[in-house]
């Protein structure tokens, strides 16, 4: 299995961008991993929220494949532990899909075009957090996940 983390708009933060790296690296001992950004597509005149989401959505339903298993990281969605979430993980890998597809969305979240196409609404914190910030936890979570389910001493109860 691949896993993809696909994303809307740049990392501008360098500190940031270099700790997704350095997270996104030691994941991809685990797993093969890649993360993409879609463009970020807001407008400097100001664009309605609903058609930057609706314009975001086109994007990312172009980067997805028909046989792509699609979970979105959203603050509504079914919260885990860090052992919960390993767990689930593994339950996924388990039924064979080709490649595993977590999108983080853009300042408003989601359309829900993008809602009615993923299997999974994954929540990192119910707090909202800068979609920035949110690629770095996504990767530190999955790597830590990773950790989990091959028993290596990063994540401690």
């Amino acid at each position: 299995m691949k896993l993809l983390l696909l994303t809307v708009g740049p990392t501008d933060d360098p500190a940031l961008r270099a700790q997704i790296e350095t997270y996104a690296t030691r994941l991809g001992r685990y797993i093969p991993f890649e993360m993409e950004s879609i463009p970020d597509v807001r407008s400097r005149g100001g664009l309605d929220p609903a058609v930057q989401k609706a314009r975001e959505a086109e994007q990312l339903q172009r980067r997805l494949q028909p046989q792509d298993v699609v979970w979105i990281l959203d603050e509504k969605g079914k919260e885990f532990t860090s052992r919960g979430f390993a767990q689930h993980l593994q339950k996924s890998m388990n039924a064979g899909p080709k490649r595993l597809v977590l999108l983080i969305g853009g300042a408003y979240g989601f359309d829900p075009a993008i809602g009615r196409l993923a299997q999974q609404a994954v929540s990192l914190s119910r707090m909202t957090f800068n979609h920035q910030v949110v690629r770095l936890m996504a990767v530190e979570q999955l790597y830590r996940a990773f950790s989990i389910l091959r028993g290596d001493p990063y994540h401690n109860d």
